[in-house]
């Protein structure tokens, strides 16, 4: 099962290494990883899209993620209201005969040239990674060069409620 999980962690050297060490002995395989400055000097925040056998995994990888230095808060945001955007360029063989089509290919995705050579096209667009996937897949018969992709980053849209798995007990 796909996890996407967050979190906020001091920016510091090595932090980065640690935590995907925590997942690498723990055989879970990464699928993307983003990191980036926050809106606070000297907070960074990671995003892990992360394959799970199953529930009790992805809380394991959470409670362990909690106990690392530098690592301010952890969620898994998968069941949650998300903004979740991918960066990809792709570089696609193009003689001048076929261009056209690719414009008008690429409009529906609202992507653009950002590169123009005499034998290809480079290509940006963002989005949902289904979005991004699904545009590949149609540039493919024209031949796929290159392609970079950032990875998923998200997180909640609005106000929501953290998603809590604690019992509330009462004393009466």
């Amino acid at each position: 099962m796909r996890r996407i999980i967050t979190m906020t962690v001091n920016n510091r050297p090595g932090v980065l290494n640690r935590i995907t060490g925590l997942f690498t002995k723990r055989h879970y395989n990464i699928e993307s990883i983003t990191v980036g400055h926050t809106e606070i000097e000297g907070i960074s925040r990671m995003t892990f899209v992360v394959n799970v056998d199953d529930e009790r995994t992805a809380e394991q990888i959470i409670k362990q993620l909690n106990k690392q230095i530098d690592v301010l808060k952890v969620n898994d945001i998968t069941d949650q209201a998300i903004v979740a955007r991918e960066l990809a360029l792709i570089k696609v063989a193009a003689p001048p005969a076929v261009r056209q089509e690719i414009y008008t290919l690429i409009e529906p995705f609202r992507a653009s040239i950002v590169d123009v050579s005499k034998d290809s096209l480079v290509i940006q667009v963002t989005g949902e990674p289904e979005k991004v996937e699904a545009l590949i897949e149609l540039l493919r018969p024209y031949g796929i060069k290159e392609v970079a992709r950032t990875g998923t980053t998200a997180f909640t849209r609005g106000a929501q409620k953290a998603a809590t798995n604690q019992k509330t007990a009462f004393i009466i």
